[in-house]
């Protein structure tokens, strides 16, 4: 069973003009050039016909709305509207614009009427730590609908926002005043892989997302990532939730490193599909 937690469509509706994140598109440029060339970068047939032979069990697709800040939006309704056509497989993540006085009201639209399943907060994209108390009323409305808020962790490459803002120590702020939330952080807090290790454990409900990093680099010496490899295959092995992070990488080769990681069964099937459905509320099977 596999579960990938992070991919974006090759559809126009999940890819509209960037400008804020050109930095990304050079320093992601030999793997998004990867991603162009394999079977699930040569459109979205070859996108989808890729989780069939994977026999994926989930995809989840995650909405932006970076009105504010950018004027940049991957909207809830299209999330929603792919979710529909392509079947269960998929689910959507919301995205609001907390800097918006409807952000809460939108965010239950979402959940209630449009069926998407958690929230989204890229934080360095909404310029805002993720323990902003603008936030606050967003965390409340997850709880109660008893769904769970995927985080941004870690480095930035924007340019346009501090980097400071994906310290594991916000999120740790989040979980500590709302410790019913269900969150994952995502990526895995690189350059403070530790710290973030040090916060999962502290909260039982906070996960990481293993996914923006090729996994091979969980076992490369001096890579950062060494400490998440330790901990992932022991004590948190029950944290961790694998993405591909499509179009970053291609999805065969993020899934193939990882399987390279030497991880027992269980561990990898905890990492690939156990995890991800308890964060998600859903029963396995």
């Amino acid at each position: 069973m596999l579960i990938d937690f992070s991919s974006r469509p090759p559809h126009p509706d999940f890819n509209p003009p960037a400008p804020h994140l050109q930095n990304y598109r050079r320093v992601y440029a030999n793997s998004e050039a990867r991603s162009a060339g394999a079977d699930e970068g040569q459109g979205l047939k070859s996108w989808l016909e890729t989780y069939d032979r994977l026999n994926a069990r989930h995809v989840v697709l995650k909405a932006r709305d970076l009105t504010t800040t950018f004027g940049f939006k991957i909207s809830n309704e299209s999330v929603a509207g792919f979710v529909r056509q392509h079947g269960p497989r998929y689910i959507g993540f919301a995205g609001v614009d907390p800097w918006q006085d409807d952000a809460v009201a939108t965010f239950e639209h979402a959940v209630r009427d449009l069926g998407l399943r958690g929230l989204n907060l890229q934080c360095f994209e909404l310029k805002m730590t993720p323990d902003d108390p603008r936030l606050f009323a967003l965390y409340e409305k997850a709880v109660e609908l008893d769904v769970p808020v995927n985080i941004h962790c870690g480095i930035n490459f924007s340019t346009q926002t501090p980097m400071s803002v994906g310290k594991p120590e916000h999120i740790d702020n989040v979980m500590v005043r709302f410790p019913q939330l269900r969150a994952v952080a995502s990526p895995p807090g690189w350059p403070w892989v530790q710290e973030l290790l040090g916060v999962a454990w502290r909260h039982p409900n906070l996960y990481i997302g293993v996914l923006a990093v090729r996994p091979k680099l969980l076992s490369k010496p001096h890579s950062g990532y060494e400490a998440l490899l330790q901990y992932g295959r022991t004590i948190l092995r029950e944290k961790m939730i694998f993405g591909s992070a499509f179009p970053m990488m291609p999805i065969g080769q993020a899934l193939q490193e990882l399987q390279e990681l030497g991880l027992d069964d269980e561990t990898f099937r905890l990492w690939t599909s156990g995890n991800a459905l308890r964060l998600l509320g859903l029963p396995e099977g």
